[in-house]
Order: C-alpha cells, then sequence, then structure tokens
C-alpha cells in the first residue's frame, strides 16, 4: 500500500508529539497500564463495524471514537493529523488488520508503544480465511460480512478490556456472550432467506470482490467488478464476462455498495440492456462501510439484515415478477 506524500509529512510532524507522549503517563492510567476503574476506556477504532463491536462488548466501561465514518472506503482511507492524535490519546486502538487499513499502517506504529493496539482480525484461524489469486497473496479482509467470523473477531476485544479493566471482565463475557450468541442468530438468517432464492439465481454481482465471506454464510455466489481492492481498475474484460453471466443466467438485479462508486455497475446494466437484457439495480449494499449512525444500517446487525433482505427481494422469484425489470 502506498501513502501519499502528505500523510508521511504528517506523521513525521506528529512523531514529535508521540514522544512527549511515550514520556508521560497517561491520564486515567495506572503504571501497571490498566485503566482506572472510575474512568471509561478510551477506545479508537478503524471502523464503523469495529466500533459497534467495541461498544456491545464494552458497554458503559468504553468510550468508542471510530476514525471512519458512514461511506467511507477503508481501503482509500488517508489518516489526517486529528486521526493521529485521536489514536495517541486513546486507552486502546481496534483495527481491522489483513492490510484492510493500509494507510493507516504508520500511524498504528507510532501509537504502538504508548497504546494498546489490537488487529481484531488477525485472530481467526488461517483455515478460514481466504487468500483470492489476484490479491498478491495477502487474505480477504471483509470477515464482518460472515458472521460467524466476527463472532471470533469479538474473543481479542473481550480479553484486552478484561485485561485493561479487571474488575468489570464478568461484564465483558457476558457481554461477548450474548453478541456471539447474536451472531449465530444471524448466521441462520443468511442461510434461511437465501434459500427462498431459485438456485440458478443465487448470483450476487458487485462493485466489488468484498462478499465473497458473505458468500460463505449465505450460499451465494458473488462476483465482483474489481478485485478485493477498490484501489484495482474496473477492467472492460471483466465487464463482459459478467454481462455474459447474466444474459446467460437471466440474472435480474446487480448491486451498488454505499461506499464505492456506481459507475462500474452502471455500465454493466448498459451492457446487458445492449445484449436485449433488462437488468435493474437491486439496491444498495453495505460492504466496506455502516449506514448512517442512528438508523438499523448504522448498526452491525442491521448492516447483515438490510443486506440479506435487499439481496432476497431482488433475486427472489416474486408471484407474477419476471427476470426482465428494467432499471428504476
Amino acid at each position: 500500500m502506498k501513502i501519499c506524500l502528505r500523510t508521511t509529512l504528517m506523521l513525521l510532524s506528529v512523531s514529535a508529539i508521540s514522544v512527549l507522549h511515550g514520556c508521560q503517563q497517561q491520564p486515567g492510567t495506572t503504571e501497571s497500564g490498566t485503566t482506572q476503574a472510575t474512568d471509561p476506556i478510551k477506545v479508537v477504532t478503524t471502523t464503523g463495524m469495529i466500533a459497534d463491536l467495541a461498544r456491545r462488548i464494552g458497554g458503559e466501561h468504553v468510550q468508542v471514537v471510530s476514525l471512519m465514518g458512514e461511506g467511507v472506503d477503508p481501503h482509500l482511507y488517508q489518516p489526517n493529523r486529528d486521526d493521529v492524535i485521536q489514536m495517541m490519546d486513546a486507552d486502546l486502538i481496534l483495527y481491522t488488520g489483513l492490510m484492510l487499513e493500509g494507510n493507516l499502517d504508520e500511524a498504528l506504529k507510532a501509537s504502538a508503544p504508548t497504546t494498546a493496539v489490537v488487529a481484531v482480525a488477525e485472530s481467526i484461524p488461517e483455515s478460514q480465511l481466504r487468500f483470492p489469486e489476484d490479491a498478491g497473496g495477502y487474505s480477504d479482509p471483509h470477515v464482518w460480512l460472515n458472521p460467524a467470523l466476527w463472532a471470533l473477531c469479538s474473543d481479542p476485544v473481550a480479553e484486552q478490556l478484561a485485561e485493561m479493566r479487571p474488575l468489570q471482565a464478568d461484564s465483558f463475557r457476558a457481554n461477548q456472550s450474548a453478541f456471539v450468541e447474536e451472531c449465530r442468530t444471524l448466521s441462520s438468517l443468511c442461510q434461511d432467506s437465501i434459500a427462498g432464492i431459485p438456485p440458478e439465481r443465487r448470483v450476487l454481482i458487485t462493485s466489488h470482490d468484498a462478499f465473497q465471506y458473505f458468500a460463505e454464510a449465505t450460499g451465494l455466489e458473488v462476483r465482483g467488478i474489481q478485485g478485493i481492492s477498490t484501489e484495482s481498475e474496473a477492467g472492460l474484460t471483466n465487464i463482459e464476462a459478467l454481462v455474459e453471466l447474466i444474459v446467460t443466467r437471466k440474472i435480474p438485479a446487480v448491486f451498488i455498495e454505499s461506499s464505492v462508486p456506481p459507475r462500474s455497475i452502471e455500465a454493466l446494466v448498459e451492457g446487458a440492456r445492449a445484449r436485449g437484457m433488462q437488468v435493474r439495480i437491486g439496491g444498495e449494499l453495505f460492504g466496506d462501510s455502516m449506514g448512517a449512525p442512528g438508523t438499523e444500517e448504522g448498526t452491525w446487525p442491521g448492516m447483515i439484515r438490510h443486506n440479506v433482505a435487499t439481496v432476497t427481494n431482488a433475486l427472489e422469484l416474486k408471484p407474477g415478477a419476471t427476470t426482465t425489470e428494467t432499471t428504476p
């Protein structure tokens, strides 16, 4: 991952702050590194999905700030000076890992000497990760789209919070147990809902290849125009191959993503129309970020439920429906 010159200079300028930061005991912490029982643990997360996870496990004992908001693409996100200062002031930083937040690597390293830094997805056994052929040997980082894998990511969060606040350890573990149970419920929802789609139409076509873990959870076949990172370009060959798939399988809908421009999906719709197949945009999916704060889609469980409902409604064969619906 390349880090732009502006970001590199910003990190160098903040390094002096980090040196001073490391020389002082942080407010609310003891010499052993645990936070005082009366103070909320200051948690900074990279993505909204991790922020949601931290709040569910930490409850009233955490104060959570997410660096990336609604619609932000973590593959392309560049930290600013305020982000770095937020991280240096945190008691705990939670990030995905697996190279998702590649442009934050240097800022995370600068924070590590004085702040607990945890990559939540790197606790998942390698055997359960995907390694796409076009990813240069890196694993697919979009693990939050499979509830069973996201449940595993709660382990390092609960463990770290318990280590920092031993008196609340039982509360963190109870919250984690409730979260894991909710993940099981969502896994069942994924499988049961997709069962209503005719097998030949269980194909999810999206902007980039972020939904393969969602495919594992649902049984869908997933095709993305771009690779697992939005930094890759959408090639004409990929679009032509997907148009052929749409026409051959009579797939009625394709899907845009909240954090990715819709241009490539719109090109698919036009390509299919030129072949005599009217395919519609079936809705917006949440892949790399959640919805607006305060909405159902602004929570991780709501994000998963929204994606399942959107795909099911667009692809299942309703009474009287045809496979030639036009775009709105």
